[in-house]
């Protein structure tokens, strides 16, 4: 059986076992044993390292046939030094691994002005969150082509699912951008990012990036508008640019300087991946009929 190496074993990665279970023997990298007892309930073995400790890799040397990369660059900095302690641990085995799929965001474009972005498009990358990611695409290609690992990167935008909508950010009242001003931002369903790295293990090309992203993007408050109004709640006021580094939290606001509508025909063409949620419209009825379904409580 193909063993498989996980590297930052969180929501994604968990949806993404069951659809593997069978076909591989999964390990997963953790530095918190408190998590072992979940990570075996799953039927993934635990292998303790931490990116931020060399020392502790050494397990991970010939370990995998494949390997799934999920962990985040460091906080800071312009270079992911965990990508590259990876990179070390894994190339001291024996065997290398076969394939290695890198789970990165489409933040790399940097600002696009709201023009179609297809993957030929050199990456600009505006923030030192998106400068890190881009370097570990780089660091992971060059490596991939001196050892012949097949490495496939993944450009993810905003992820959402019926947990993770921004049911709280529409309570508190935070505004959005005007419409005449507001950027354009893609997402993808978490279940179907899961079935995504799945096919990219299966089908992935070596050196190759993909844009993990729905059919359609939307503008920001657009978005926002569609949540509230399946979830009962008051739609965010709309604010000029001008007035919004007043009354927007600063991480919010560098996502609204940056507007790009990614082309996903790669993920259908290459990957053959017919998504289940090709829009949020889809993805947030869905949540909302099945919270309906189970009688829950608004949770904000």
């Amino acid at each position: 059986m193909r063993r498989l190496l996980i590297v930052g074993c969180g929501d994604i990665a968990q949806r993404m076992v069951p659809l593997l279970r069978g076909r591989y023997r999964i390990y997963a990298l953790s530095r918190d044993p408190r998590r072992f007892a979940a990570l075996r309930a799953l039927g993934v073995t635990p292998i303790r390292g931490d990116l931020d400790a060399p020392g502790s890799l050494a397990a991970l040397a010939g370990l995998a046939h494949d390997v799934v990369h999920f962990a985040p660059p460091p906080d800071r900095g312009v270079r992911d030094t965990r990508t590259a302690r990876l990179i070390a641990a894994l190339a001291r085995g024996s065997s290398l691994p076969q394939q290695l799929v890198y789970i990165s965001t489409s933040g790399v474009y940097g600002d696009c002005r709201g023009e179609l972005v297809a993957e030929t498009r050199p990456p600009r990358p505006k923030t030192e969150r998106a400068r890190r990611r881009a370097d570990a695409e780089r660091q992971l290609r060059e490596w991939g082509r001196r050892s012949g690992v097949r490495v496939a990167i993944l450009r993810v935008p905003g992820i959402y699912a019926a947990d993770r909508l921004p049911l709280a950010r529409l309570t508190r009242g935070t505004p959005a951008l005007a419409p005449e001003e507001d950027a354009y931002v893609n997402h993808v369903h978490a279940e179907d990012l899961a079935r995504i790295v799945v096919a990219a293990l299966h089908r992935g090309g070596p050196g190759r990036m993909y844009n993990a992203a729905d059919d359609a993007p939307i503008r920001m408050g657009d978005y926002f508008d569609l949540v509230a109004e399946h979830f009962g709640l008051p739609r965010p006021p709309r604010v000029t640019r001008a007035e919004a580094g007043r009354v927007i939290p600063h991480q919010l606001l560098s996502f609204m300087d940056e507007s790009r509508r990614l082309i996903n025909r790669r993920l259908k063409q290459e990957l053959r991946l017919r998504l289940r949620y090709p829009t949020v419209r889809h993805g947030i009825a869905a949540a909302h009929e099945a919270r309906e379904a189970r009688g829950e409580r608004r949770k904000v």
